[in-house]
């Protein structure tokens, strides 16, 4: 990604060339650092391809954005109503950002329910743009209007821009042989081609992806396209939309290198092959699809010519019995789920304690319990992925902080799951997994080396000098046991869920024995190597604002306003949630106060005031949705000033 500043005398040029456009009758171009477009509509209308086109074509042209889809778990909610509201929310600028923005510059309104739905989360003054031909007395009265937003004044503190885009997309495709419901299921597209013309998007991509994705299908490929471009017309021409806008790309926000936008689930999966082929070891995904983790399934499904094997199995005991008995094998074995299907997953997993075999659970966190809010956003597995077993079954926990560094959190979960011979969570979230963000493509020389080397032979000299093989004989450094392919010639061995003997691996109900195999897994877990947490406090302040996982972004934002306005406060962000880096409690200790901000009811505070005797303060949020910065910062004001 690379971009030119301009210079003050090529400003005074632009200036001029701006006056000669306005004279001429050209529409006017304002330069903005940032903006917040939020699509939204029925969950017929395509809001989340729209989103995703336009993010993409946001992302090539090199400016920063992060991305929020939402939509709703009904399969298919009745049309037009509250509960069917889909919405793509996107944050772009030409410099660094961490979230997708409290509230929308920009919302795009397919009918009156997306209105009714998103207008909570507009500020005085931001743009509205609405399909007026789904306003009918019909769908108005479906959602609870009484009137008519667009014309009794409820309204007038908006910039209303009413389109009427299904009009308008089918007047463009009439000279196409289609259906006019066919012709209105465009409509998307034209609003796509009309906000790529107000923000300046490039338009090459899109069409070539209309192409290819309607290949099978040319003329509805053509009448796509014609829509999308129509939509750019649109804005050109039409005297409602006077003003288009230009943000330049963020090229002081990116180190060199090679670019691309990419979601959580896709980084997550990138990151597990990357992972194998570091291994040199075939990858093996046990799963059961489950939102919001089906994406990772269906990616690695794809990725055959890397050695990867996927098994969709019957359900979620299936899956991870599966990955187990591949990691028994040789594999670098997953497996993928979210919040109920580790309830499911949670025996085997106990097993795989047991058995001390490396096993990546990946948790795609979403809000519970039970079925919960499928396709909404939760920290709330945390105390489960810790303690959600039966007996002391210690594992260790890693938790990504945005959607490009899950990509590292897995190549972080599988070093900690080979080397020490373990099973290992893998915490992500709804927000993160559908979020999206730039990723610097790795160069293979960056990508660390996680070869393992497999029994080969006895390892044990009993008194009598027979040279025997020990599956529980250990590594001093790293207490891992051997990890002996099944059939290998002399490495024969039990297995099971029964207690094993020290170093034999015998069965064994010692009371003495159980004592010591159970603390040496403990003592395993917590000699994990993981880096020291690192503080960013460049003032010496008194509050440290802590926070794991997905709240990464809102608070690095919040606290980024605080110190802009004065404020003095630390933050430092945990990958490591079991075990917790060794300078942690120093850490700690070494403020006055310390604000845990979770979307929970507190389980990262509850543990660090267990283990630390620290009176961590929590900030807690469970309605499904992430964080804003401006609610976080105006929290730690008052943690500050308290």
């Amino acid at each position: 990604m690379t971009s030119q500043v301009s210079s003050p005398a090529e400003q005074a040029d632009e200036a001029v060339v701006g006056e000669q456009r306005k004279a001429a009758g050209a529409k006017d171009v304002r330069r903005l650092d940032r903006v917040i477009i939020r699509f939204a509509g029925d969950s017929g209308d395509g809001m989340q391809l729209t989103g995703d086109r336009f993010t993409s074509e946001t992302a090539s042209f090199g400016n920063d954005l992060s991305t929020l889809p939402n939509f709703p778990a009904e399969i298919r909610a009745p049309a037009g109503t509250l509960p069917g509201v889909s919405s793509f929310q996107l944050h772009f600028a030409d410099h660094d950002i961490l979230t997708p923005g409290d509230a929308p510059n920009v919302l795009v309104a397919m009918n009156p329910a997306a209105l009714k739905a998103n207008i909570a989360d507009m500020p005085r003054g931001a743009e509205i743009i609405v399909n007026t031909d789904e306003f009918t007395k019909r769908a108005l009265q479906k959602v609870g209007y009484g009137s008519n937003p667009l014309e009794d004044g409820s309204l007038d503190g908006y910039h209303l821009h009413p389109v009427p885009l299904t009009t308008l997309t089918v007047e463009a495709l009439k000279e196409f042989d289609l259906t006019r419901k066919e012709a209105e299921r465009s409509k998307n597209m034209f609003a796509l081609g009309l906000l790529s013309w107000m923000y300046h998007r490039p338009t090459e991509g899109t069409e070539k992806f209309l192409a290819s994705k309607f290949a099978k299908k040319p003329d509805i490929a053509a009448a796509n396209i014609a829509a999308f471009r129509a939509g750019w017309n649109f804005g050109e021409t039409t005297e409602d939309f006077a003003v288009s806008y230009e943000v330049a790309p963020a090229v002081k926000a990116f180190p060199p290198g090679t670019y691309r936008n990419i979601s959580g689930n896709l980084a997550l999966a990138y990151g597990l092959v990357a992972a194998s082929r570091q291994a040199d070891l075939p990858l093996f995904l046990g799963s059961y699809p489950i939102t919001p983790a089906s994406d990772i399934l269906h990616e690695l499904s794809r990725h055959k010519n890397f050695g990867v094997r996927t098994f969709q199995a019957e359900d979620e005991i299936a899956g991870i019995g599966a990955a187990l008995g591949a990691a028994f094998g040789g594999s670098l074995a997953v497996t993928t789920t979210s919040g109920p299907g580790v309830a499911l997953k949670s025996e085997t997993i106990g097993l795989a304690v047991s058995l001390e075999l490396p096993l990546l659970i990946v948790d795609i966190q979403r809000g519970g319990p039970s079925t919960g809010l499928p396709t909404k956003t939760e920290q709330a597995d945390l105390l489960q992925a810790m303690y959600g077993r039966n007996g002391e079954a210690p594992v260790p926990v890693v938790a990504p902080r945005t959607p490009a560094d899950c990509f590292d959190a897995a190549l972080e979960a599988a070093r900690i799951a080979l080397t020490y011979r373990t099973p290992v969570f893998l915490l992500s979230d709804g927000y993160l997994a559908n979020g999206s963000e730039p990723w610097r493509v790795p160069d293979l020389e960056e990508l660390p080396d996680l070869r393992v080397r497999f029994a080969q032979g006895p390892n044990h000299t009993l008194d009598d000098g027979t040279e025997v093989f020990w599956p529980y004989k250990r590594d001093p450094r790293t207490l891992a046991r051997p990890w002996a392919i099944p059939g290998t010639p002399g490495l024969e061995h039990r297995i099971g869920g029964i207690e094993k003997q020290d170093g034999t691996g015998n069965i064994s109900y010692d009371p003495a024995n159980h004592d010591f195999m159970v603390r040496t897994r403990q003592a395993k877990v917590d000699g994990v190597e993981v880096p020291d947490v690192e503080v960013d406090d460049p003032h010496g302040a008194r509050t440290l604002v802590l926070g794991w996982g997905s709240t990464y972004g809102p608070i690095t934002a919040a606290v980024r306003r605080l110190r802009a306005a004065g404020e003095s406060v630390a933050q430092a962000h945990l990958r490591h949630l079991n075990p917790f880096p060794h300078n942690l409690g120093e850490v700690l200790r070494g403020y006055d106060k310390v604000v845990v901000p979770e979307m929970n009811l507190g389980q990262l505070a509850t543990l660090i005031r267990a283990k630390y005797l620290v009176d961590a303060t929590s900030y807690n949020q469970v309605n499904g949705m992430p964080f804003k910065a401006e609610q976080l910062a105006t929290a730690l004001k008052e943690a500050i000033d308290d």
